[in-house]
């Protein structure tokens, strides 16, 4: 079953095959592979799953409660992704007139502090239920609004990036931040979960956008806090970051991940170097941009070059490391899956 080589995966334990995840969002590809379509039929997403054989699945949940009806967030808008644009805003509005505003934002006051133990009972509720109808899967818990992802939430970009130039008050603006994530983490690690992500977009395309100094001193031990918790309950954990952090995977590694989950930007030859034998490793060489530009040769180009470097890792998880989005052609898709799956075995 798929559970069961995603737990090996987990475990260190390198199940019979390269253990599997996607994030996709192709409603096109959802219909050829399952026949169903997604926008009707709720069902289809599970079909999808066992058809493609995902070992785990993406899952995060902030809690019960969106921040925008507790206090002051920024709406970026939205470009279009999903299939027919059902996505697209064009709505753009800033609650903040000026940078000072966000030097003295405290987001714990501003959003409140839950109570963990109702968290807890939430979050138990919602992992119980997705587990029963992913029973093929590992379905995970996790938070996606962590810090600089919670920030961006707040104050969208330009306030953001504007603020960040005063470290010494944005330190603190952050540590507010990474109070209320505690409070999450903590009602999370009260749960019945196996593994939990802590998402945290931190970086760019090109890498930190703040000092990496910074980083480390405002930003990382602030994970290595929210993981002690969760490993005292014996929970997996596993960091997931867009853009490239090759630069802080050994910190962290060091603040106490368990496993990595990243775009092809990160350097996959280095994670492998340095922790292929020893921490789990969710991602690939196959970038969904080649997916969609790219000839069936790049594809198999891709998918052989990072084989060659998951089968020596007993934790990999294959995954498109950056979305199967809605505008990936179908018969690629199906092409990638088709050769991933012939040549996946150890």
């Amino acid at each position: 079953m798929s559970v069961t080589i995603g737990l090996e995966a987990i475990g260190l334990r390198s199940p019979e095959r390269i253990a599997h995840t996607e994030y996709c969002s192709n409603y096109a590809l959802i219909r050829a592979v399952t026949g169903r379509d997604p926008k009707t039929d709720p069902s289809a997403w599970r079909h999808f799953n066992d058809e493609w054989a995902l070992d785990l699945l993406w899952v995060t949940n902030d809690g019960p409660v969106d921040w925008g009806s507790r206090g002051r967030v920024t709406d970026m808008g939205h470009a279009e992704f999903l299939e027919g644009g059902i996505d697209r805003r064009d709505t753009v509005r800033c609650p903040f007139d000026d940078p000072e505003e966000v030097l003295s934002f405290d987001a714990a006051a501003e959003y409140g502090l839950e109570s963990i133990s109702e968290l807890a009972e939430y979050y138990e509720r919602i992992y119980r239920s997705g587990q029963r109808e992913n029973p093929n899967q590992i379905y995970t818990g996790g938070y996606y609004k962590t810090i600089i992802s919670g920030a961006i939430e707040a104050f969208g970009w330009d306030m953001l990036l504007t603020a960040a130039a005063d470290a010494e008050r944005f330190e603190r603006v952050l540590a507010s931040f990474a109070e209320l994530t505690m409070i999450h983490v903590q009602a999370w690690a009260k749960t019945s979960i196996q593994v939990f992500i802590q998402h945290d977009d931190f970086v760019w395309t090109a890498g930190p956008f703040m000092n990496p100094e910074f980083y480390r001193k405002a930003i990382i031990p602030h994970y290595r806090r929210f993981w002690d918790e969760l490993h005292r309950a014996g929970k997996t954990v596993l960091f997931c970051s867009d853009g490239d952090f090759t630069l802080f995977v050994d910190d962290v590694v060091s603040a106490g991940a368990d496993g990595l989950i990243f775009e092809p930007i990160t350097d996959l030859d280095y994670v492998v170097e340095r922790y292929g034998k020893s921490k789990v490793i969710v991602g690939s060489k196959v970038d969904c941009r080649t997916l969609t530009f790219g000839t069936k040769e790049d594809i198999r180009r891709e998918i052989d070059e990072t084989l060659k470097l998951a089968k020596g890792c007993p934790g990999f998880f294959f995954a498109v490391g950056n979305h199967i989005p809605s505008n990936v052609p179908i018969d690629n898709a199906l092409y990638f899956f088709e050769y991933l799956s012939r040549n996946w075995a150890r």
